[in-house]
């Protein structure tokens, strides 16, 4: 009975284990900057160009890989994604030149950038009673892949006996083994996931075959269609809000709270730290999602979340017991509001153009994200921090108040809140 229960979350287990791995390999390299500038005789300037192209082909690939899968299966795009990474993975397993290096880094970016807005999909058909815990588990698997990396890579530069064995059999150096075992386990995880997950695809959802009678092939103008319906539109200028606040706020966070806030570098990044310790929560959030509906949650974190920032700005100079609460509360609101985000806008969008779909939303995001940081910088260097997160603050309470409104507009009109209505 226990291993019934336990095989139907195979295709979760599946799909998170080749995210965790994605965001493991994409994570690595940042810890590895050194090294590979040593071993390759490089810059600073061109190991960040070099690291930056990866991050930008992974942000273009959200798009068209949602809409290749829309139109060819969701699955044949999830493993043909995953080969393209562990090829690149298992490309710097050996010693080469730097044109190689390059090569399988941007591998690695086409292929991480195919899973994500694809694996939503799957998942919400697959588990579509229990989708916000599933998101939840989901988006935790991937938020632990780059904690692992800097464990990973740290242990195998300084290589402990217990590893050696391994790294003597490996043909290049011994940081090179953290390619090669995202590699081995990423074959394995696609291999399963080609085997077994097509099989539980409800019928009719595209998996690997092509052919999809009745289903009309989604062109771009039906994507731009669906961007501008009044719901989809409204929920999209809140996720755009939100992730520009959530960006500014972890790229400058650890130097807000040592120069607006007095703590020392060591305390700040320690601080730092617990924003990632909690996410956790989105398997909570995401469960109590599926039982109370998503818009009450989605208020709430968000809510949270711009309550925090608040507190951080007006309060800046208080204990670090307080600081500490108002990261916390900025993290649990930030983290729970991810996966309902997720599961909300796949409730939104027809089932025929959901991935591409998601794939325009990511992408969008990923620009919002992207401009966080220089416009934070810049008005931290015009002004100060306390006037940048204040901006970063008002773009959560934004993104709540419109989230508010939202959710006021469904419960004045049901009728009207199916999507697109």
């Amino acid at each position: 009975m226990e291993n019934v229960r336990l095989s139907r979350y195979t295709t979760l287990f599946l799909a998170a284990g080749i995210w965790f791995i994605g965001k493991f390999v994409r994570y690595a390299f940042p810890p590895l900057f050194e090294t590979l500038q040593g071993n390759y005789e490089i810059s600073n300037a061109l190991m960040g160009t070099i690291y930056t192209a990866l991050l930008t082909v992974y942000a273009c690939l959200q798009f068209p890989s949602g809409m290749l899968s829309d139109r060819f299966g969701s699955v044949r795009v999830v493993v043909t994604g995953a080969v393209l990474a562990i090829t690149g993975s298992l490309l710097i397993v050996f010693d080469s030149p730097l044109i190689v290096l390059i090569v399988s880094m941007m591998l690695i970016g086409v292929g991480t950038g195919a899973h994500k807005t694809v694996s939503v999909q799957i998942l919400s058909k697959v588990y579509p009673d229990r989708t916000g815990r599933i998101l939840g588990i989901f988006d935790t698997f991937g938020s632990y892949g780059g904690v692992a990396a800097s464990i990973t890579v740290t242990t195998f530069l300084i290589a402990p006996p217990a590893l050696k064995l391994f790294v003597g059999m490996l043909p290049g150096a011994p940081w090179r083994g953290v390619f090669l075992l995202s590699g081995i386990s990423g074959l394995v995880l696609a291999t399963g996931f080609a085997v077994y997950v097509p099989e539980q695809l409800p019928n009719g959802a595209p998996a690997i075959d092509d052919t999809r009678e009745g289903i009309p092939v989604p062109e771009f103008t039906d994507y731009l269609k669906q961007l501008l319906k009044p719901r989809f539109f409204l929920f999209l200028v809140i996720t755009v809000l939100f992730s520009f606040s959530y960006s500014g706020v972890v790229a400058f966070l650890p130097l807000y709270l040592s120069e607006a806030g007095g703590l020392d570098t060591a305390l700040a990044n320690l601080l730092y730290s617990t924003l990632f310790a909690v996410s956790v929560v989105q398997i909570l959030t995401g469960d109590i999602s599926d039982r109370i509906g998503r818009l009450p949650i989605i208020v709430t974190m968000l809510g949270l979340s711009g309550v925090a920032l608040v507190l951080s700005v007006v309060f800046i100079e208080t204990t670090v017991v307080m600081l500490t609460a108002f990261v916390i509360m900025f993290a649990v609101g930030s983290h729970g509001f991810r996966p309902v985000r997720g599961v909300y806008f796949v409730e939104l969008l027809p089932e025929w153009i959901a991935a591409g779909g998601l794939g325009v939303v990511r992408t969008l995001l990923m620009i919002a994200g992207a401009a966080a940081p220089p416009v934070v910088g810049y008005i931290a260097d015009i002004s100060n921090f306390r006037a940048a997160f204040a901006l970063l603050a008002l773009s959560t309470l934004g993104a709540m108040v419109l989230s508010g409104g939202l959710l006021l507009l469904e419960m004045r009109h049901p009728a009207e809140s199916t999507p697109f209505s």
